[in-house]
């Protein structure tokens, strides 16, 4: 029935536009749209909510939407890493189309070609307001930036009105907040050197003089020391900008809720990023000791604490009802990703990747299959979907529901579906980690051959590599325990050849896998 009403109510509004003066289309237009806000999480595995099955977390803020909306079965990231999920979210575009969409320094050029379609760009048109809060990890400026003047291009111009962000993730320098295209609170007189390369003379490292940290390095992140922490590249400079680490999540939500509060009387769209449970792992006080899981859980249960406060602001500004929330994550879970934080030591029983096998950087189901909600209060009504939907989906589905025409190269109208109206999703879905591709597609998941350590032993996750073919039914051995391959030579040659008209010869050669 609240179909049927949302459907009337535009078709109404969009009648009466056509026949308004001008100078009022724009208000007519955009009354009957709802705002959108996208939730994305970081490293958040299918098995990291007590409402996708865990019994050692409990996280009734995400399980509110879950268990209020549509929970999906089968909700996909396109990929097992950050930066090429986040291209493809905002793009409608496959990462594996772009040999640069890959995990990117701090450094790296903007990703998104500004020319290019986005969802923000899409939904600004229609006459949203557009911001992003959190973290990017998209590329800042064109390659030789200058951390002390105006950073650009960056998200203001893809799309975003407002942009409120940390330039890559928390575990690479620079550590500092950018406001729109300008780094916050950054003392001219102490500027900013950032470079992956080389260190700046005088400047300690985790590597060399480990007595400075707080945090132990395990691989990978032993470089500039901010806060007691050792990271990925070198810094030097800008000491008033730097972030509290773990005041982070406050601030960020203070951010999300003041964009929410001075928007809320047009449409608006939210992007909010939050960069947890991704390493360094740094709960506030507040939560220190809270889950019994060591730093990791706790992170988590703070990262459901700050979306219960920004749920209860859309409630209090009057907006719930009128607001779609859409929640995920950019990849599946890890323990240890570079640091010593008891990750490991203190997971108990608890698993991360709920009954699925792999993890991040991994081909098989745990590197790509996320919690997936869609939360719209007294439209869409409580469910659970095993219809199969990615994110890439985002941008033709909000446009299929804003009244735009824009469809995605490889993003697929599943508005239907992220509504609750039709339990149908995608046919088939090519799924990537760090350059290598298979296929999802109905029951079954294929992976090629692809070369490389079946183990990816420092984090202690199975890549997903063989030297010959994988085939799983996944609706029936959501476990990945059994390949079919050799049983089911029909069905191999069918999957194969599906998925080698898809990808052609356009995927890249299998990068080597970055742990960071």
């Amino acid at each position: 029935m609240h179909f049927r009403i949302f459907g009337l109510s535009l078709a109404v509004f969009l009648t009466l536009a056509c026949s308004a003066p001008e100078s009022d289309q724009g208000n007519i237009e955009t009354a009957g749209k709802p705002n959108i806000v996208i939730i994305y999480l970081d490293d958040l595995g299918y098995g990291d909510m007590s409402a996708y099955g865990a019994t050692q977390l409990f996280t009734p803020n995400m399980d509110r939407l879950a268990n209020e909306g549509i929970r999906f079965t089968s909700g996909y990231a396109t990929s097992a890493t950050c930066t090429p999920s986040r291209y493809a979210l905002l793009t409608g575009i496959y990462p594996w189309r772009n040999k640069d969409a890959k995990i990117l320094p701090g450094t790296a050029p903007l990703l998104i070609d500004t020319a290019q379609m986005t969802v923000p760009k899409m939904l600004k048109a229609q006459g949203y307001s557009t911001g992003v809060v959190g973290k990017w990890h998209l590329g800042l400026g064109s390659g030789q930036t200058d951390w002390n003047g105006s950073i650009s291009p960056g998200p203001n111009q893809v799309g975003f009105d407002y942009s409120y962000i940390l330039a890559a993730t928390q575990d690479r320098v620079p550590t500092v907040y950018i406001h729109n295209d300008r780094v916050d609170k950054l003392d001219p007189t102490d500027p900013i050197e950032v470079d992956y390369q080389k260190n700046f003379e005088g400047e300690p490292t985790g590597k060399d003089n480990p007595e400075l940290t707080t945090m132990k390095w395990h691989h990978g992140h032993n470089n500039s020391i901010v806060n007691g922490i050792p990271r990925i590249g070198f810094m030097k400079g800008g000491k008033a900008a730097l972030w509290n680490d773990t005041t982070m999540v406050d601030h960020f939500l203070t951010k999300a809720q003041a964009f929410v509060k001075s928007n809320k009387e047009k449409p608006f769209f939210l992007y909010y990023a939050l960069q947890e449970p991704h390493v360094p792992r740094t709960p506030n006080p507040r939560f220190v000791g809270k889950s019994g899981l060591g730093p990791r859980g706790d992170v988590i249960l703070e990262a459901d604490w700050a979306i219960g406060e920004f749920i209860k602001t859309l409630e209090e500004e009057g907006i719930l009802k009128n607001t779609l929330v859409i929640f995920s994550s950019d990849n599946g879970p890890v323990l240890n990703d570079g640091y010593y934080d008891d990750a490991v030591e203190k997971n108990g029983t608890h698993t991360p990747a709920g009954p699925l096998r792999g993890g991040k950087y991994s081909l098989l189901e745990a590197g790509t299959r996320v919690p997936f909600m869609v939360y719209w209060k007294g439209t869409v009504q409580p469910q659970v979907s095993d219809a199969l939907v990615c994110q890439v989906d985002f941008l033709s589905s909000l446009a299929a529901l804003t009244g735009s025409s824009i469809k995605g190269q490889d993003s697929e109208n599943m508005l239907d579906a992220f509504l609750g109206k039709s339990h149908q999703g995608r046919e088939s879905l090519i799924l990537e980690a760090t350059g290598r591709t298979a296929l999802r597609k109905g029951d079954w998941v294929m992976i090629p051959p692809h070369k490389g350590n079946a183990v990816l032993q420092p984090v202690n996750i199975e890549t997903g590599n063989l030297d010959e073919y994988q085939l799983y039914q996944v609706t029936a051995d959501i476990s990945q325990s059994n390949n079919l391959a050799d049983s089911e030579p029909e069905k191999l040659k069918e999957m194969v050849q599906f998925y080698e008209g898809i990808v052609g010869k356009k995927v890249p050669e299998a990068q080597e896998i970055e742990l960071k």
